[in-house]
């Protein structure tokens, strides 16, 4: 297991660092967002898996000539008192810093979920005092707020997209069910738990560029898909208009400081605090948006099928990876 955990090191590494600085910087990524978003889950797992793995695989290597054969060792030192005179200072570091890692990645998941939840149903108790059903869509409903504003709120069955009457006066019919189009493909494609994940990762990891990066990337992918969606049944101009009218009234929606569950039509969400779902970071909203009208105003062709194959491959190939090197036993000796 020697030559195991150096070169799951080394891979955590590579994808903590030079990957996702040139994945962010690529231009491909906005002609095939469902291929990148895709390639960034599994950045983000494969890195994960690779950081707690190598600590794991140094840490049991005096245990054990494989994975399984350490953790039983291990096993055996924690539950019936076994000697642990073969594990050394270091290796008891390793596994005590990989068991923390994993608690504190499985335990920041879990409360940032309870911050979400917590926001949400505070939004939601305020939905039911200020909105009021809208005629123009099932789940629809209407803030009185002058600004142009325009989100989803995600909760399953209760999911809804909230517009105020700022925006509805400032659009046409056909500008409108572009964003309500837009919303609602937030809401079927789910895209509130990938902010969510992303969101924990960097709020666990705050100091690893991998989770700035992604978080920003992730923001800005969502948004494209769901545009992509607005435009199978909307023109691109009426796209464009709405994208620009929500965007003016980005910087003064809300209500009563709801805007803080919100994903907003302008930007991936409207909350700026970057350990909840769809901060940006130092990207900003501004970016995303710009981003979003650059690439409707001068459409590129969308990545072509081998090239797609090749990403998705990619992907296949970082989670196999440092998988079958934690499970075969002996692959790298």
């Amino acid at each position: 297991m020697f030559w195991t955990s150096y070169f799951l090191a080394v891979l955590a590494i590579v994808l903590a660092w030079p990957v996702p600085i040139l994945l962010s910087r690529a231009q491909w990524p906005a002609r095939s967002p469902s291929t990148a978003m895709l390639l960034w889950q599994a950045i983000a797992l494969a890195g994960g898996l690779s950081m707690i793995g190598a600590m794991l695989v140094y840490g049991l290597e005096p245990a054990g000539d494989t994975l399984l054969a350490g953790l039983r060792s291990l096993a055996g030192m924690v539950f019936r008192n076994e000697p642990t005179t073969v594990l050394g200072f270091w290796h008891i570091f390793a596994l005590s810093a990989a068991a923390l890692l994993s608690a504190h990645l499985v335990f920041t998941l879990l409360l940032t979920y309870y911050k979400i939840q917590r926001q949400r149903r505070r939004h939601r108790e305020l939905l039911a005092l200020l909105a009021f059903p809208s005629a123009d869509g099932p789940r629809t409903m209407v803030i009185s707020h002058d600004s142009p504003v325009a989100y989803c709120l995600p909760g399953g069955a209760r999911s809804v997209t909230v517009l105020s009457r700022g925006l509805m006066a400032a659009l046409q019919p056909d500008e409108l069910r572009a964003v309500i189009i837009h919303e609602n493909a937030h809401l079927s494609q789910r895209h509130h738990l990938l902010l969510w994940a992303f969101a924990a990762w960097r709020q666990a990891l705050p100091w690893l560029p991998t989770t700035r990066l992604a978080q920003e990337a992730v923001s800005s992918l969502i948004e494209m898909l769901a545009d992509d969606v607005a435009l199978k049944t909307e023109s691109k101009a009426s796209l464009i208009k709405a994208i620009a009218i929500v965007a003016s009234g980005a910087g003064t929606a809300g209500t009563n400081g709801t805007s803080e569950a919100r994903m907003a039509f302008g930007d991936a969400s409207a909350v700026s605090d970057a350990g909840q779902p769809g901060a940006t970071g130092g990207a900003g909203p501004a970016v995303i948006t710009a981003s979003r009208v650059s690439r409707l105003l001068t459409p590129r062709p969308p990545l072509p099928e081998p090239l797609r194959y090749a990403v998705l491959g990619a992907c296949l190939l970082l989670l196999a990876l440092p998988t079958a090197l934690l499970i075969v036993p002996g692959l790298l000796g």
